[in-house]
Parts: C-alpha cells; sequence; structure tokens
C-alpha cells in the first residue's frame, strides 16, 4: 500500500480514512487474525500522515474489537467474534451489520424433506410433512463461525429456493421477499462437544465445545414458522442481554 496524497484532499479525517483503509485489509484477510499489523512508523511512511493521526485510527480499531496491543510486542489482529443480543429478535447479519464486519454464507444444503416428530411438533405440522431444509456455515471475515440447520414449512420455504441465501438472513427475506411479518421466538441455549460433521463445517477438532442455540421463531400471529438450530463456535462467539433487577415494591405488587 503506497502513500497516497488524494487522502489530504478528501471530506474526511485523515484518520478516519486510514481507519477504514486498515479496516478493509483485516475484513479481507490481507491480515489474517492474529497476525501483527504494520508498526506505527510503517504506517506514516504508507499514508504519508504523523505519528499521532496514525494512532488515532488504530486507537478507533482497537476499540472496535478489530485489532489487540502487547505491551513491548507491537499491534496484532483480533480473531472476528461475533456478537448478538438476547433482547431483540435479529438475524445474523443483522446483528453484526454495525461492526464492519464481512459476512457471507456457505449454502451446505437445500433440500425437501419429511418432518420427523420433533420437528412436526415444533412447528405444528403433521408428521412426514415437507420442510424445507436451509443449512449454512456463517462466515465472519471469512472465518466460519457457526453453522445453521433451519427448517420451514414447504409452502414458504420453497419461496426461499431463488432468495439470495449468500448474503441475507432468512428473517429478512420472509419479511421482505414473502411478506410476513415476524413476531417473537423461543431460545434455548445450551453447550455441546462437536461431531464430525460440525466440525467439518467449521473447521474445528471434533469434541471441540460448541455454544448451541435452538430457536423457534413465530410470525406476528404466533404461529411458528422457522424452527433451527444454531451451532457457534465456542471461541467465536458470544450472547449479550441486560437484565434488569425487579424491585421489592414491583415484586409485592405481583403478589397482591
Amino acid at each position: 500500500m503506497s502513500a497516497n496524497p488524494l487522502l489530504h484532499l478528501a471530506p474526511q479525517p485523515l484518520y478516519a480514512q486510514i481507519k477504514d483503509a486498515l479496516r478493509q485489509r483485516i475484513v479481507d484477510g490481507t491480515y489474517a487474525p492474529h497476525s501483527q499489523m504494520p508498526s506505527e512508523h510503517e504506517l506514516c511512511a504508507t499514508f504519508g500522515v504523523s505519528r499521532i493521526t496514525v494512532r488515532q485510527a488504530l486507537g478507533d480499531l482497537q476499540k472496535e474489537g478489530l485489532i489487540f496491543r502487547l505491551h513491548g510486542k507491537g499491534t496484532f489482529v483480533s480473531k472476528p467474534k461475533a456478537v448478538q443480543n438476547l433482547t431483540s429478535l435479529q438475524g445474523f447479519a443483522e446483528a453484526m451489520a454495525s461492526s464492519g464486519y464481512e459476512i457471507i454464507n456457505q449454502v451446505r444444503a437445500f433440500r425437501i424433506i419429511k418432518a420427523d416428530r420433533h420437528q412436526a411438533q415444533r412447528l405444528r405440522v403433521a408428521e412426514g410433512s415437507e420442510l424445507v431444509e436451509i443449512r449454512r456455515v456463517r462466515l465472519l471475515n471469512r472465518e466460519p463461525v457457526s453453522l445453521e440447520c433451519t427448517w420451514i414449512p414447504e409452502p414458504i420455504g420453497r419461496r426461499l429456493a431463488s432468495a439470495d441465501l449468500v448474503t441475507r438472513d432468512i428473517f429478512l427475506i420472509l419479511e421482505n421477499d414473502c411478506g410476513i411479518p415476524l413476531g417473537h421466538a423461543d431460545v434455548t441455549v445450551d453447550a455441546i462437544l462437536a461431531d464430525a460433521e460440525i466440525a467439518a463445517a467449521l473447521g474445528v477438532e471434533a469434541g471441540s465445545p460448541l455454544l448451541r442455540i435452538e430457536r423457534l421463531t413465530h410470525d406476528a400471529a404466533g404461529r411458528p414458522i422457522d424452527y433451527e438450530f444454531l451451532y457457534f463456535r465456542g471461541d467465536a462467539f458470544q450472547y449479550r442481554l441486560r437484565i434488569d433487577r425487579e424491585t421489592a415494591h414491583a415484586h409485592s405488587r405481583t403478589q397482591s
């Protein structure tokens, strides 16, 4: 990357331009996870700016969690970690959109199956009914983060056959392309060990710890419409939520 004199003529502050340029190189894999970033001196020479400007750009990238510093050793690229808020119903790409990460999906299966007893109970359909099964590996900055196994009743699921499942969340496809407003989801979270199939999909060793999320999503009328298991690498995902303490006064009202 050579010095670009046009940087000084652009409307964005210099540090913001440098931050965006470095972020893009992190996202596209030019700077791989855990690799060492160029030194401040090298970045100053590359962009033709002062050390203060470079430090401001690096400081912002560190606040975003894209890089980390080791005292006496330098600055390194962070391994991407997905973060999702438990208090809102969002797809993976929706949740990560504000973080500047690249989200791509590998579609591993799109097929018609017969509902087993458990799937039928969850989706309130007859056992043996046709479901569309979709399996996708979700990539964050080109690193596999999760395996998504989704089942949707066939009359709705077949409409996803022509949808862009590589870059879009199923939630957004259901709402925007199919015109189905979503309501709420029932979520269960537990920890499991990766079997051989999941380990191969996520690039981890068999027996590695995974976070498993079972999610049953309902439409605005309360009908179950999307049943899925999400398998997240234990080193690449966080769920966040806010919990308010119930006051004694509020508790006493509920008891009266």
